[in-house]
């Protein structure tokens, strides 16, 4: 499992943009490491209680985080077709990387499952990755835990604006 200190797995994704329900593009972790610090808020599925708390938590705190240079994306197993539709009616400013393919939560050791039959979703989990590619912050949700969304988003823009 990554964790503080380690070199952040590299990757590319396809991105949601959340203009229309096709809009997508590609991500590349290194590429987006050039415009700044990036906050990868891994969550398990989109339109689900939990997982729109935990996005809507972190819309509206955006002016803070991109008030320190930082880029928000929330990453889930979902196609990026539904993230856009999730991304559209919960309001999400920021873009939402797809994983299918399961690569990304392998390669950050935050696979979940199985549950109802689905055998691999993200784990809820955060990390802030600097612009040298290290993990800088990482935070994982305990099973059975219950989060205050607000007070973790909180704690992840603190932790970006110790970066600064």
């Amino acid at each position: 499992m990554v964790t503080v200190g380690d070199t952040a797995p590299a990757f590319t994704a396809p991105m949601a943009t959340g203009d229309s329900a096709t809009a997508v593009e590609q991500f590349s972790l290194s590429e987006a490491l050039d415009d700044g610090p990036v906050v990868l808020a891994f969550y398990p599925a989109a339109f689900t209680g939990g997982c729109t708390d935990e996005m809507c938590a972190f819309r509206d705190s955006m002016a803070a985080f991109e008030e320190l240079d930082a880029q928000v994306f929330g990453v889930s197993v979902d196609l990026p077709f539904a993230q856009n539709v999730f991304m559209e009616h919960n309001g999400l400013t920021f873009p939402m990387l797809s994983d299918a393919d399961h690569d990304v939560i392998e390669a950050y050791g935050v696979v979940k499952g199985p549950l109802q039959g689905i055998q691999r979703l993200a784990r809820r989990s955060v990390f802030v990755v600097d612009t040298d590619g290290t993990v800088a912050y990482r935070w994982l949700r305990e099973e059975g835990e219950t989060t205050d969304y607000a007070e973790l988003v909180e704690t992840v823009r603190e932790e970006v604006a110790a970066l600064a």
